[in-house]
């Protein structure tokens, strides 16, 4: 469900072309990551590469968020991403708490 949400909330983050191929990019490969994780239930590693992706990517979002708001030229659509991409930001630290409790109990300490 974390991938799912995330997946989509980056999708629409990208529909108008406000951010750079950067925020797809990093968004999109710590999803890959995520399914690593699910496809490999016993792995310690891909759940900690998930975990410290959507980690660095709360940062990267928050940057490209605060570099790449339109201050004076917000349509609806430029609106819409920007909530999405904002929404999917405040997100994220609840899906790395989910992240890490996943990690618990897989073994980790």
């Amino acid at each position: 469900a974390i991938i799912l949400v995330h997946w989509l909330l980056t999708v629409w983050g990208c529909m108008n072309y406000v951010f750079p191929a950067s925020y797809a990019w990093g968004n999109f490969v710590v999803l890959a990551m995520g399914i690593w994780a699910i496809v490999e239930r016993d792995s310690l590693d891909a759940i900690v590469m998930f975990l410290s992706g959507l980690l660095l990517t709360v940062l990267t979002d928050l940057i490209h968020i605060t570099i790449f708001y339109p201050r004076n030229d917000l349509n609806d659509v430029k609106r819409f991403s920007m909530g999405m991409a904002i929404f999917s930001l405040l997100l994220k630290p609840m899906s790395c708490y989910l992240v890490y409790q996943m990690y618990r109990e897989r073994g980790g300490e």
